[in-house]
């Protein structure tokens, strides 16, 4: 995943505006298949740091191994130690299935929308319709993740 704009992280103090002055807000891009069908390599994020994170939602993390790197993956349930996440593609592997709890303190922020921008074959007028249908829509909780759950 990576950054649309170049926008400061939400700890980081704003010029002039003084420490209270943070960025809840910021729109990311998805790179890999790891949440598909829920998400697709290219989608945009607008994802909302500190936002209070239950079972079900879309999170952005960072790696439990690999801690510059920023994931994208479905908060499934709360456990002692942190959160289990899990991809919505269970082909896709590199969840909790593979590294375990995730401590709290990595997860960074919560997903609230997905925007599909408009591809280079939807350039027709119907392309053009089904598109803007679908582009921008809330990313809602999952129903029931728990049936996806392996003990660890």
């Amino acid at each position: 995943m990576r950054e649309v704009p170049e926008l400061p992280e939400p700890a980081q103090e704003q010029p002039g505006r003084g420490p209270a002055a943070r960025v809840p807000f910021q729109v990311v891009e998805v790179t890999g298949p790891s949440m598909v069908p829920t998400l697709h390599h290219g989608d945009w994020l607008l994802v909302q740091y500190g936002a209070t994170v239950r079972p079900g939602d879309v999170v952005i993390l960072r790696h439990p191994f690999q801690q510059d790197l920023l994931i994208v993956k479905r908060a499934a349930e709360r456990r002692r130690g942190g959160w289990w996440v899990l991809a919505d593609n269970p082909f896709a592997g590199g969840d909790s299935t593979d590294y375990g709890t995730v401590p709290e303190e990595l997860v960074l922020a919560r997903v609230r929308a997905r925007y599909r921008p408009l591809k280079k074959d939807q350039r027709s007028l119907w392309g053009v319709v089904t598109w803007a249908v679908s582009a921008l829509r809330p990313v809602a909780a999952a129903r029931s993740v728990s049936r996806r759950l392996r003990a660890r």
